[in-house]
This record gives C-alpha cells, structure tokens and sequence, in this order.
C-alpha cells in the first residue's frame, strides 16, 4: 500500500482536506473560466496570485481554472467553499462570493511561499498540490482591532493589513479612529476636529514608573481624508474584509473636547489633546448640543463606512464630572435615574437608538455583560465570564478578554521583548488556547457568540514593523483557532505554523521568532510581569 500523500500545510486549518498524489502545474498559459458572478474572485486571484508569481491567469471560456458559483452548495454558508486541485485543473465553488475569496487565499497558500513576493522560478510555472478541500468557518466573526487614534498609520499600511488578515481569513478590520489622544476621521460638520483634534504636542513614553510619566518632545498628528477611507472600504470588501469603525464615547473623549470645549460639562474650560497614556477623567456632557454632535458624526460616518455594525465605544467612562455637574445631576433626576452614574447607559441608549433608526446595529465594549441595551451587540473584554452572561441577556456577543486577545502585552518574559503594557505576557499558546464560547455552555448561550477578535493598542507600537512583531504568530494563532473552531489542536497548528513563516518570510512580516519561549505551553514568572493592565 503506498504511503498516504502529507496534507499541505494550510493556516487556519480546513475543515476537510485530503491528498490526492500529483501536482497540478500553473504556467504563462494557464487561463480562468469565471462562471457569472464569480468576476471579482477572479480579479482578486489575477492581483494576490497572477501579479506576484508572474502569470498573466488571462481569461478565457476554456480555463483551466475555473470559478464558480454554485447555490447547491449553500450548506457552506456565507464564507465556506470547495476546492479541488487536480494534475490538470482547479476547480473552486461556493455558494457566495466570499466564500470563493476565502478559496482564492488557500489557492495562495497552496504555492510555493516565494510565489507570494514574485520571487521567480527560473521556469516561469509554479506547482500546487493536488488536494480536495472543503472548508467552513467555525463562528461569523473574526476580526482584529488596529488602534489608530493613538498612533497614526498611513492608509497604505492599513491596506497591507487588510491584506495579511485577508491571507489569514480573517473578515472584520475594527478600526479605532478616535480617542483621548487622537481624532482621525473629517467630520465636515465639525472641522476642529481635524484641525485641532488630530495632533497632540507629545507623547507619554514607557509606562508610568515610580517617577510619574516621561514624554517625547515630538508633536505627533495625522488624519484620513473621506476619500481615503472610502477606498479602504472598497480594498477590504474586495478581499471579503467588512470595515467596522469606531467612535468613541461619552469617554474617551479628550481630543474632540480640545476641538469643541462646549461639548463637556465645563464648557469655558479649554483642554489639550491628551498625551498620556490610560483613562482621562475628562467626558462628554449630556446636553442636547452632545447629541446633535453624536448624530451628525454618525450621519457622516455610516456615509463613509457601509459596514452594518458600527461601534460606539463606551467603556472606561468615568461619571465624576457628572457627579460634580449641576445640569447632569439635574439631567439624571429629571430621567428618574438614580444618580448621575446611570447616565451612561441612557447615553448609549439614545445614540444606540438613533443607529437602529438607520438601520445599522450599534456596537459597544462591556464592563460586565449587562450594561447595554438589548439592541446592542457587545465586545466582552474585562473578564471572560463576562461574555457568558451577556449571551443570558440575549445579546450577540464578539468575545475579546484581554487575556488571551490583546496583543499590545509582550509575547514573553524574555528581556529582549520590545517595550509593551504593563502586565503579564499573552503567549502565542494562550491566544490559540482561547475559547469564546466553550462546549459546555448551553447551546443557545453558545449560539449568541458570533465570535472574536484581536485587539492591538498603540500606546507602544509606533510604526508598522512594531505593529506587525506584535501581531505575529499571535494573530495567525486567532485565525487558526476563530476560523478551525475545535478542529486545530496545539501540535498541529505549532507544526503548520513552522511551515507558514516561510510565507510571513516571503511577505516581509517581522514577526517574533518560533523559540522555545514563544512555543512554551506555560509562562514562567518574571519580575516585570506585573498586574495586568485593562483598556487603554
């Protein structure tokens, strides 16, 4: 009996595959057959596969490959495909057009990794395994959050993310645009937004130490135009990526009260563009001038960014500035509330309500499950039974603890580590590790998680090199996990991963080394691991 043919070593694991023997070569004459609607999936595999490996992948009605779609497959759902490679052709099908999208990124994957830079063969063709794939996700959301309010990145950078969570299935890019320390969206109704609120004169530098803080001396700033944003919109959903934004509030608020001072419960008070690090004490008031500035920014956002969810912030909001307020106690009483620290949920409320109205469906972090109305989806971050209880209440839930998703804590206690949060090490093992909704929920509670995501704070990663080290493996490990479901066991995806650097290789992506201490099962103390740091 001849020995079974190895299967590929493919980043998230299928759901099936099996080794057929043989190769199937691509070359300068290899030509696509599109069936009707598969004309973007073929686009994306002339830019992702025919630009890099040098092959024209011209079409034609007798191709080789073909893509197709095929609404007897709708058992794969929205994103779930089959792909067979034989010695003499490629055929890929799915239900919908993402799922062919998610196929084209297996059919990258499938070449050899120097097919992924146009490194050149010497021949001009490249071989693929021949293999029978059928894959399905195991939850609808798998996203990651990029931090872009505290440290600016030009919309270049984030099209190459786009690009490497799209080689990972990945399919939400949670884009954080607003924060104490940064405004990065024009609001044409509010231009000091932009022109106030987008630079800040320093910024913190380390942790906050026995000394108090330290900071640079250099002014940092940046901002996207709408135009700018739109075509990011359009990159992502080519590569089947949704743009989630985010605008935060009623805290996290500093940089738009530096532009517009009359929004906060001190309006004669005139504030900087926050340079610290952590949670400012400074929020929005709870006048009706805050909520025609809450509408008329989402009214330009959900122009800008067609993503049926959009997220509203609402974490970290300290309420002692409406405790201290005359018109927010008297706001609170007048509600019947029982004091102005319940005003944080009728905020949320009122701008949850205004988006419903619209048709799209609000987003917010949770501190605890239970504090967002039922029409909100929810981000669990604090604890993770937090998620569990908000699945109770009925809510959808995208499960994020901070343990196990954020990826601004250091990968190891190794000293060499770059500058990260305070707190203890995320591990690559813990990352791949994380369950957002374990087995021994009740189905229905189980049912409500859509799924997860990582999250990367900017604080310390400056520029895309920092980003990109502190996002690799971890962030493949998340794929393999949200994508896989239960399917990727930990020796499994450790031996596929030894295997997938050579593609981050050929990407360029500087991720942190596989060694002993980022494949460790276990972390070991360390002096500078200290207690573990929450939100930003």
């Amino acid at each position: 009996m001849p020995a079974p043919h190895p299967a590929p070593a493919l980043l998230p694991h299928p759901g099936k595959v099996s080794s057929l023997g043989g190769r199937l070569t691509l070359d300068r004459d290899t030509t696509v057959r599109a069936l009707p609607g598969a004309e973007p999936a073929a686009d994306l595999l002339r830019t992702l596969v025919g630009r890099p490996s040098g092959l024209p992948l011209t079409p034609s009605p007798d191709g080789r490959v073909v893509l197709a779609l095929d609404d007897r497959l709708g058992g794969l759902g929205e994103e779930g495909y089959g792909l067979t490679v034989a010695p003499q052709a490629l055929q890929l099908r799915a239900a919908h057009r993402t799922g062919l999208l998610r196929g084209i990124q297996t059919i990258r994957q499938l070449l050899p990794a120097e097919a992924l830079s146009g490194g050149a063969t010497g021949t001009g063709s490249w071989e693929l395994p021949c293999v029978e794939i059928t894959d399905v996700p195991d939850r609808p959301w798998r996203g990651a959050m990029l931090d872009v309010a505290r440290r600016f990145q030009p919309i270049g950078y984030l099209r190459r993310y786009v690009d490497l969570l799209a080689l990972h299935k990945l399919n939400v890019l949670h884009l954080h645009l607003t924060d104490d320390q940064g405004w990065r969206m024009p609001v044409d109704a509010y231009p000091r937004l932009i022109s106030v609120g987008s630079r800040r004169e320093r910024s913190q530098k380390g942790p906050t130490g026995p000394d108090g803080a330290h900071f640079d001396a250099v002014p940092h700033e940046g901002h996207y135009t709408k135009a700018e944003l739109r075509g990011l919109v359009r990159y992502a959903a080519e590569r089947g990526i949704t743009v989630v934004p985010e605008i935060e509030m009623p805290g996290h608020v500093r940089a738009a009260l530096a532009a517009y001072p009359e929004l906060g419960n001190h309006p004669g008070r005139q504030l900087d563009v926050w340079t610290r690090w952590g949670v400012c004490d400074t929020i929005l008031g709870v006048h009706e001038g805050v909520f025609d500035f809450c509408r008329a920014v989402l009214e330009e956002v959900m122009d800008v960014f067609p993503s049926p969810y959009i997220h509203i912030g609402g974490e970290e909001c300290p309420t002692t500035e409406w405790e201290d307020s005359p018109a927010a106690r008297e706001r609170a009483a007048a509600l019947g509330l029982a004091g102005p620290a319940e005003l944080h949920g009728w905020f949320m409320g009122r701008v949850g309500a205004f988006l419903v109205e619209r048709g799209r469906i609000p987003l917010g972090w949770v501190e605890n499950g239970a504090e967002l109305p039922p029409e909100f989806t929810v981000m669990t971050w604090r604890d993770a039974s937090h998620a569990r209880a908000a699945a109770r209440r009925g809510h959808q839930v995208i499960a994020a603890h901070h343990r196990a998703t954020y990826l601004d804590y250091a990968q190891s206690t190794d000293p060499s580590e770059p500058v990260a949060q305070p707190g203890a090490p995320v591990p690559l093992h813990t990352v791949h590790g994380y369950e957002p909704a374990p087995h021994d929920w009740p189905e229905a509670e189980r049912a409500r998680v859509l799924g997860t995501q990582v999250q990367l704070w900017t604080e310390y990663a400056r520029t895309p090199e920092e980003i990109e080290y502190l996002s690799f493996p971890r962030l493949c490990a998340l794929a393999d996990r949200s994508w896989s479901g239960g399917r990727g066991d930990w020796p499994g995806f450790v031996e596929r991963l030894r295997h997938h650097t050579a593609r981050l290789d050929a990407l360029g992506v500087p991720y942190r080394p596989l060694d002993a201490r980022s494949l460790a099962t276990a972390v070991s103390a360390s002096p500078s691991a200290g207690t573990a740091r929450l939100h930003p």
